[in-house]
């Protein structure tokens, strides 16, 4: 059974729970001598559905992982399972076959040998179905019923549940903290698994990238895991050629729409504006790869360059820093409007126009803001990916030209691990690598930027 179906039965169960628990708060209410209890009624019923559907959900997500395992293992102890194959992969392939036809996503079954485990499929999946309704039946039942008779006139429900909501709010808090956690392990277990077969060295300051996927994992050659094409394909692109388009377009359509445009216009371009951070980065790489590369191709073999790469840093580059315009234009319009408004007033009233006050007030004074908008830009195009698949390539040139095809390192990440590489290779291994040091970087980015906004609130507030 679905977990949707068993989340849609706690749900139910808890809203029975919260209005048995409401009405027999109102009893209490009525019959006591002066009409008051120690909580609101809705108070009670929340305590009750609380403990109804917090540990159905549990049970409802430790049975999601179990009950595949269960299911499989049934069909396994069938008899018609007895002729499936030791090898792995091609029993695997036809279990999945008969399961797919067990649940209806499936019409029929290609391999003969999946047709006769169908039926053992379904039978096992209406059973354990059946045991999952029952336990998250009985689980909402005890539950609800050891809540249900705490409730009395004088039982603080409103502080319990206050408490209850504030450890599930704490615990969404620690998600991100606990994700970046499990992100940073991963990544530095198998960097090290990486480091023990190439020198960091080599790795870190190398200046050939080309791995060997199908070369003898037990004696890899350093020589081909010079990461430093790949940093600054990344830098070159992300950092110099992305940031040249964004941060003056950036910038200047900040200070048009906070100085000089009327509200209407505004309120028009604005969201015009910010609607390219809603673009699918994938839409860009089309565009990259169709339009853009294209016309600077033949831009420059127009003027008699003749080695003019169809796919070219120049073409990511250009797409890159359109759409992060948006993110160095609202940081810098937020900024600059937060200036306080005397400042303004003060050097306009001094004789300076409008162009100076800008220049020398209003800049310098929403300066840190704007810095970091402009860290957080960079940190946003270094870890782009689509575009730089589409239309910078994948040689790993170490060149200053930008007409030439690049690569970067997103883009040798999804390179060795969309392979069928073995991830015992140093190849494969060598994406953990790079997206280790990537990591790095952009979080000492972000690090650095976090510093800087806070420097500014201070500032103003």
């Amino acid at each position: 059974m679905s977990p949707a179906i068993l989340l849609v039965l706690a749900l139910g169960l808890g809203l029975a729970g919260w209005l048995a628990a409401r009405a027999r708060a109102w009893t209490f209410r009525r019959d006591s001598a002066t009409g008051r209890i120690a909580a609101l009624p809705n108070y009670h019923g929340w305590y009750v559905a609380l403990w109804i559907v917090i540990p159905v959900l549990l049970f409802i997500g430790l049975w999601s992982i179990i009950a595949p395992q269960l299911v499989t293992q049934s069909v396994l102890a069938a008899p018609a399972a007895s002729d499936l194959p030791s090898f792995g992969f091609q029993r695997n392939a036809i279990l999945s076959e008969a399961r797919s036809v067990a649940i209806g996503n499936s019409s029929g079954v290609f391999n003969p040998a999946a047709a006769a485990l169908v039926e053992p499929y379904r039978d096992a999946l209406a059973k354990f179905n059946l045991i999952g309704v029952l336990a998250t039946l009985i689980i909402a039942f005890l539950t609800g019923v050891w809540a249900f008779l705490r409730i009395k006139p004088d039982f603080t429900a409103r502080t319990r549940v206050e408490r209850a909501v504030m450890a599930i709010l704490l615990f969404a808090s620690l998600v991100a903290i606990l994700t970046t956690l499990g992100i940073v392990v991963s990544l530095v277990f198998e960097t090290i698994r990486f480091f023990g077969m190439v020198s960091p060295l080599d790795f870190l300051f190398g200046t050939h990238w080309g791995p060997d996927p199908m070369s003898n994992p037990d004696n890899p050659d350093p020589s081909r895991y010079g990461a430093i094409p790949l940093f600054w394909g990344t830098i070159y692109i992300g950092a110099i050629i992305a940031m040249i388009v964004a941060i003056p377009l950036g910038l200047m359509s900040a200070i048009y729409l906070t100085q000089y445009a009327n509200p209407r216009l505004r309120a028009w371009i604005k969201p015009a504006l910010e609607i390219l951070a809603g673009v699918p980065t994938v839409v860009y790489g089309y565009f990259a790869a169709l339009t853009v590369a294209p016309a600077i191709r033949d831009a420059a073999l127009a003027v008699g360059i003749t080695n003019a790469s169809s796919e070219s840093a120049l073409a990511a580059g250009l797409v890159m820093g359109v759409m992060i315009i948006p993110f160095v234009s609202s940081m810098a319009d937020d900024s600059i409007a937060a200036v306080p408004q005397a400042m303004r007033d003060g050097s306009l009233a001094m004789g300076a126009t409008t162009s100076e006050t800008i220049r020398r007030v209003l800049v310098p004074a929403a300066l840190p803001g704007i810095v970091a908008g402009i860290m957080l830009a960079i940190s946003r195009a270094i870890g782009e990916t689509m575009i730089v698949v589409m239309a910078a390539g994948a040689a790993a040139n170490l060149t200053g030209n930008p007409l030439e095809a690049m690569t970067t390192v997103t883009f040798q990440i999804v390179a060795m691990l969309t392979g069928e590489g073995s991830f015992d290779h140093p190849a494969t291994l060598s994406a953990f690598a790079l997206g280790f040091v990537l990591f790095m970087v952009t979080l000492g980015l972000n690090f650095v930027a976090l510093r800087v906004v806070k420097r500014f609130r201070e500032a103003y507030e």
